[in-house]
């Protein structure tokens, strides 16, 4: 019987082994290797994930006035040691979870936060998902509340995980967030700032959110709740900027220098980006939700073999794909080198969301 853990891997893989027509042909396994800070010993696809969110910067950082914007750090998580450890150890509760994530991007990643915060040395994770009423109506949602071991004081934590691809040509200066926009050119990086800075962000010291989690956060055992004054607020936005691979484009505003990278190039293009890559070119599918950490290097082939079936697919779908790009030539020291590819269809983008009116 196939582990629970590995059986994502085996089955993204034999999905392609049995489009492909090659079921029977044996691919060589190169030594184990790492991508993007995550190790091909991590099999579940969700451990991988979670450990590629302790290792990716945030996209953009926030400007003022928000106190402590910062994502949880692997310090303040207790994870600055045996983090390989804590991972194995975590092993048994997500394959306890296996079909039971959600599968939308968004939800996916805030799981992953619940049980990173919930399961991490130093940290413990008080709510998520907290409701904001006033007369039956839903002014928003708290993603997350939790407390670290040294201090019993409520810290309120946003989690978005996005994918922007860069516009050479588009709304605004080069580089103004409005240019980035999400695959499906429903979302832009301008957009999703300006509602964690003036809703998301916000909402969690008003006074209605305070006197709300003061009755979530009171023991039991009390006959009142106990007053919240404050709350600390921070933000975890991890995800990639794709660039386009047949124009410059310099950084959005506010973008964290070791931001992860990628190139989207139209499907039209593929044909000479794949010359410059060379024969030796390979190719992994990305899925979501995951699209966070690389897959393992037995989930790579053939560029040539692949991209036909990604073609059809997205002449079907109408929708920009998502894939891994390595080049075994380019492995050094157990570091296996990677490039993200966003490949659009050639009439991408279909819409462009206008820029928020208070940017």
């Amino acid at each position: 019987m196939i582990p629970l853990a590995s059986r994502c891997n085996v089955l993204q893989r034999s999905r392609y082994l049995s489009i492909l027509g090659c079921a029977h042909r044996e691919i060589p396994v190169p030594p184990s290797t790492s991508a993007e800070g995550v190790s091909d010993h991590l099999e579940h696809a969700v451990l991988r994930d979670i450990a590629w969110l302790l290792a990716t910067p945030d996209l953009v950082e926030l400007p003022g006035p928000i106190p402590s914007a910062g994502r949880p750090t692997r310090q303040e998580l207790g994870l600055t040691e045996g983090e390989d450890k804590w991972l194995a150890q975590l092993a048994p509760v997500v394959t306890a979870l296996d079909g039971k994530l959600a599968t939308r991007m968004g939800h996916y990643h805030e799981r992953l936060w619940h049980l990173l915060l919930g399961h991490a040395p130093n940290t413990r994770l008080l709510a998520h998902n907290v409701r904001i009423t006033y007369k039956r109506n839903t002014l928003g949602e708290l993603d997350m509340l939790y407390r670290t071991r040294n201090n019993p004081a409520p810290i309120h934590l946003e989690v978005a995980i996005k994918f922007y691809l860069g516009l050479p040509d588009g709304p605004g200066a080069a580089t103004s967030q409005s240019r980035w926009i999400g695959p499906g050119g429903l979302d832009s990086l301008a957009l999703k700032c300006s509602h964690l800075r003036h809703h998301q962000l916000p909402l969690s010291n008003t006074s209605l959110a305070l006197a709300t989690l003061a009755h979530w956060l009171a023991p039991r055992d009390l006959g009142s709740p106990t007053s919240i004054q404050q709350l600390t607020q921070r933000l975890a936005m991890p995800g990639v900027l794709f660039y386009p691979w047949h124009g410059a484009l310099p950084p959005p505003e506010g973008a964290t220098a070791a931001h992860r990278r990628g190139q989207w190039c139209y499907m039209r293009d593929w044909p000479t980006l794949a010359a410059e890559k060379g024969t030796a070119l390979q190719l992994a599918w990305l899925e979501k939700p995951h699209w966070l950490a690389p897959p393992r290097n037995d989930a790579f082939y053939p560029a040539g073999e692949l991209m036909p079936i990604i073609r059809r697919q997205m002449q079907q779908q109408r929708r920009p794909q998502l894939v891994m790009l390595y080049s075994p030539q380019t492995a050094h020291s157990g570091e296996r080198l990677v490039e993200r590819l966003c490949i659009v269809p050639d009439d991408w983008p279909r819409q462009v969301p206008l820029p928020p009116a208070n940017h």
